[in-house]
């Protein structure tokens, strides 16, 4: 007896003091040979090539939403009221588009590739552990924007709710914390709608993409009918203080170089979709009728939106929610607010939800999945208190700007590694291992050249982005940062070795989570 006690309670004990390790060491258990725990879970890991399921279709939706977005909108009538002509207005997006194109692709094809996440991406220019600096600045805009965003479509929910339900409206005087109980209500709504759709995934993020994207082209389609109509058919095709010579094309190309830093953001983390795309052409035919096209789409109709109303009263809108504001009729009003909610849904989730769940599952592999990732981001969108960030322009500028102007020496070091120096060719399995001999290993698992190519960089937009005698600069800066990293990593890079080019397949995971 005595001796079975003595061989019982020390094993409790044992067990009660390492549950959390026993947890751990079972998963490392489960990990394929040679890959670390704290670098590979099955939402890090590369997706299968077989079933991957999205199409070219897929990758239009998510154009077909985010392009329409309102603060796109807000951006091209602001063109328009900067002294842009109809032409002009498109020409600007023209340029946009083309260099969007072309980028988007060369990103999406890392992706398609490699199949894995941005996170994971970074590690092949940064090192297995400096990839968190870029996972965190993207991961880091993101959030805080997710948490904005939700908050503006919570203001068209809370019009929406008063119009249909007048009753409401006592509900939306007084502030707690910055917010009425009808403004608290609308956002939490909306949060948890949010929280819902990312907790099933990417692969509901798509469904809810497809299901978005006609939705929003029909409304849109249907606004700019409806105000041409209104203003009798025809619209002013500018506001009457048009520019000219070189100031118009430097407004010209300026808008376009605008329209690629609004999207700096996606063109970083495009692979997050792409990793589950079927093929290349897939991905260009999807950005093919996405971007240039559906972009002169846009275009039009933000054309027609502004000039129809300048026509009417000599008034410029903001963004499409003023012409919604103005419809007449309750249930039309009703049904286009709700249309405008999809959309501002569709576009949180992929441009603000994605980026900083997989930012956390980085972070933490052992401990979270993509679904608790995506409910500690959307708490930490919560907790910030994100209407009070959007009225401080402080923060907005200098923060939030400061974070998003390191967007573009970020992708200058990335694309530079991948395409300049090693011409593609990735080791996949390596990514995922703290072998000291590892590919990117580097020193301690930071590769100190990446840094190198980056801090000089990230200085220069900063100073173009925030120094006011610079500010004719001030649209290009997210390409004078890409371009000064990409040439300083590749002059740091003079020496390269070879590199091989090992798939994932081993290691990979149906791309349906």
């Amino acid at each position: 007896m005595d001796s079975t006690t003595d061989t019982v309670v020390p094993t409790l004990e044992a067990h009660d003091v390492t549950h959390a390790e026993a947890r751990e060491t079972a998963h490392a258990h489960s990990l394929p040979a040679g890959l670390s725990p704290r670098l590979y879970n099955t939402d890090l890991a590369p997706t299968q090539r077989e079933g991957r399921t999205w199409t070219a279709y897929s990758i239009f939706t998510l154009w077909a939403n985010d392009v329409h977005s309102l603060g796109n909108y807000a951006f091209a009538i602001g063109l328009f009221a900067l002294g842009l002509g109809a032409w002009q207005v498109l020409a600007a997006l023209g340029v946009g588009a083309v260099l969007l194109f072309a980028l988007l692709n060369l990103s999406g094809f890392m992706g398609q590739k490699t199949g894995i996440p941005f996170p994971v991406m970074s590690r092949i220019a940064f090192g297995i552990h400096g990839a968190q600096i870029a996972a965190l600045i993207r991961g880091g805009v993101a959030v805080a924007w997710f948490g904005i965003q939700t908050y503006l479509a919570s203001v068209v929910l809370r019009v929406l709710l008063i119009a249909v339900a007048p009753g409401l409206k006592p509900l939306d005087a007084g502030s707690v914390l910055g917010l009425s109980p009808l403004g608290w209500i609308a956002f939490v709504g909306l949060w948890i709608v949010q929280v819902v759709i990312v907790s099933y995934g990417m692969e509901m993020i798509r469904k809810y993409e497809a299901f978005a994207g006609p939705i929003i082209l029909a409304t849109m389609l249907a606004l700019a009918v409806w105000m041409f109509a209104k203003a009798g058919f025809s619209i002013a095709w500018s506001t009457g203080k048009d520019l000219s010579g070189g100031d118009m094309w430097l407004h010209i190309l300026g808008g376009g170089a605008l329209w690629v830093s609004i999207y700096g953001t996606f063109v970083l983390n495009f692979c997050d979709f792409t990793r589950s795309a079927k093929s290349k052409k897939s991905i260009v035919k999807g950005n093919f009728w996405g971007i240039p096209i559906n972009m002169l789409l846009f275009g039009a109709i933000a054309v027609v939106l502004a000039g129809a109303q300048f026509k009417i009263d000599g008034r410029i809108i903001e963004s499409p929610s003023d012409v919604v504001a103005s419809i007449p009729n309750t249930f039309l009003l009703a049904a286009a607010s709700a249309a405008l909610l999809v959309l501002t849904v569709a576009v949180n989730l992929m441009a603000n939800f994605v980026a900083p769940t997989y930012a956390l599952t980085n972070l933490f592999p052992r401990r979270l999945n993509f679904r608790r990732a995506a409910l500690v981001s959307a708490v930490i969108g919560l907790v910030i208190l994100p209407w009070n960030l959007y009225n401080n322009p402080v923060v907005i500028v200098y923060f939030l700007g400061g974070l998003g102007g390191l967007l573009g020496p970020l992708f200058g070091v990335i694309m530079a590694d991948y395409w300049l120096v090693r011409r593609g060719r990735v080791n996949v399995p390596q990514l995922y291992s703290e072998d000291r001999g590892g590919a990117y290993h580097y020193a301690k698992g930071i590769n100190p050249k990446a840094v190198a190519a980056l801090v000089p960089a990230a200085a220069v937009a900063l100073a173009i982005a925030f120094i006011p005698a610079l500010g004719a600069l001030s649209s290009f800066s997210w390409f004078f940062g890409a371009g000064i990293a990409a040439v300083n990593f590749v002059v740091l890079n003079r020496s390269r070795g070879t590199f091989e080019d090992v798939d994932g397949e081993a290691i990979a995971v149906p791309s349906a989570h």
